[in-house]
């Protein structure tokens, strides 16, 4: 037996590893994403196609060109900033401004995760800081909705989709624009806001049919509406245990659970909780974003802690504060706090006394 055979090999654990790597995850994470990016495009056309190219693209561009200069191998081929542009595109209303989604991609790409190292190093959601630097400097451009299925989405771009760089955004010639598509469709009108904003602003509280918020013919940003091709997404990374389950149940269940209390309350001021978890961005901040593994505890209680978090936070919002729709600025605050929650959660090690709320 030679020397080298009987070498012990000393290393840290895991021992036994599964044979997919970063890369193999990422675009399963795509390929899940894939369903509800062909409905986004079915549903608000040619507009919706160039702001999920534009995003994707700029993305991985900027991702490519933050390497570069940081003097580090190029990371756009594990998918990881694919999936960044693909979110961003899909939280975004489908007339963004083009330059507006760019200026999003760019800023949640080196903002978040350039400046932190890369992958594995950010602390938040790179794709909902980009939407969150839309949201504070955009406000109208990221609430102006258009109608899914309008007549012509094939054949013209809404008129805020092709808006000069640092241009205020026509609203009236957008109205205007729908009024006319819906008016050749033989359809005489629209209410011009999604079921969140309708039932939040309403003087009549509305509430959308569970058959309409489940089928994805309604109002919302781009990738929100098709709940049931989300679900399909987000079971998928389940079946092929590439999403931790317990984050999108706990932040569903706790969403579920507290609006229900609402709704008990008053049945006629408050929306069910299934309307609650349909509607909005809650079911597809639940499977794309909150389990983001970067961001998200590593603990087994954490994970039910955090997704519970988001979901209370998101319920909270919508009801009694001044915005219809809470999910990006909860699961940023669940991202703020995943390193609490992992101190606060920490199993104890066999044989060690626990010191305090937190071990290192």
């Amino acid at each position: 037996m030679s020397a080298e055979s009987r070498l012990l090999e000393i290393g840290t654990s895991p021992h036994i590893k599964a044979p997919e790597d970063v890369r193999d995850i990422m675009f399963n994470v795509v390929l899940a994403l894939l369903p509800v990016t062909a409905f986004a495009v079915w549903s608000f056309g040619l507009s919706a196609l160039l702001l999920l190219a534009v995003t994707t693209i700029t993305c991985i561009a900027t991702e490519h060109v933050a390497c570069l200069l940081a003097g580090k191998p190029t990371t756009i081929r594990d998918w990881s900033v694919t999936i960044t542009g693909l979110i961003l595109g899909l939280t975004l209303p489908p007339g963004t401004p083009l330059w507006m989604a760019a200026l999003g991609s760019v800023f949640g790409v080196v903002i978040t995760k350039s400046l932190f190292g890369g992958l594995g190093y950010n602390c938040f959601n790179p794709a909902l800081v980009g939407r969150a630097f839309l949201q504070i400097s955009f406000p109208v451009a990221i609430t102006t909705w258009v109608p899914s299925g309008l007549p012509g989405r094939f054949t013209s771009l809404l008129p805020s989709t092709l808006t000069a760089p640092f241009m205020n955004m026509d609203t009236g010639a957008v109205g205007a624009y729908i009024e006319k598509a819906l008016a050749a469709g033989g359809i005489d009108g629209w209410s011009g806001a999604t079921p969140l904003s309708m039932w939040k602003f309403a003087d009549t509280p509305e509430f959308e049919s569970t058959l309409r918020l489940f089928s994805g013919m309604i109002p919302g940003s781009t990738g929100e509406t098709a709940s049931w091709l989300i679900l399909v997404g987000g079971f998928y990374l389940i079946w092929r245990n590439m999403m931790n389950w317990r984050i999108p149940t706990g932040m569903l269940g706790a969403a579920f659970l507290l609006s229900g209390a609402f709704w008990l309350t008053d049945r006629a001021a408050y929306p069910s909780p299934v309307f609650m978890l349909f509607s909005g961005g809650l079911l597809f901040g639940a499977m794309f974003m909150a389990s983001d593994m970067v961001a998200s505890p590593m603990t087994s209680l954490g994970v039910w802690v955090y997704g519970a978090f988001i979901g209370v936070v998101t319920v909270i919002i919508r009801i009694k504060g001044a915005l219809p729709e809470g999910v990006m600025f909860a699961i940023l605050l669940g991202n703020a706090l995943s390193p609490l929650i992992n101190g606060l959660t920490q199993p104890k090690t066999y044989g060690v006394k626990k010191k305090g709320l937190f071990r290192i």
